[in-house]
């Protein structure tokens, strides 16, 4: 994940964000919201680093954020290099605690995510 002082200018420093955090994060977390490249809409953002991923959960008001929404905060949260993704877990493992929201992660530890063959990516 890119250093997220580079985009405190969509850093949430609301005292209601300290209350429940106990500060506004740092280069590896925080608060953040940014505006929707389809419909300029919040796109409500957490990032964290921990457990050896880096993690971004995106959501909406009152939608689930769509692929461009998800690709533009990618771009933004993570360097190009990087490779991030979103999992569909077994069912006895799923948790869901706002159904607006869905998640990018990436393995921070040096494991790489294993891709499919190049001519698969589309």
């Amino acid at each position: 994940m890119r250093n997220l002082h580079e985009i405190d200018r969509y850093r949430v420093t609301h005292p209601n964000i300290i209350a429940h955090y106990g500060n506004i994060g740092n280069e590896t977390c925080g608060a953040f919201e940014v505006q929707s490249p389809i419909d300029g809409g919040t796109l409500r953002i957490i990032a964290s680093a921990l457990g050896g991923f880096d993690h971004v959960s995106v959501s909406r008001q009152h939608r689930c954020p769509d692929w461009a929404e998800m690709e533009h905060v990618k771009r933004l949260f993570f360097e190009d290099h990087e490779i991030a993704m979103q999992l569909h877990v077994a069912i006895d493992r799923h948790t869901s605690c706002n159904p607006d929201c869905l998640h990018l992660w990436r393995p921070n530890d040096g494991r790489e995510i294993p891709l499919p063959p190049e001519w698969m990516l589309a």
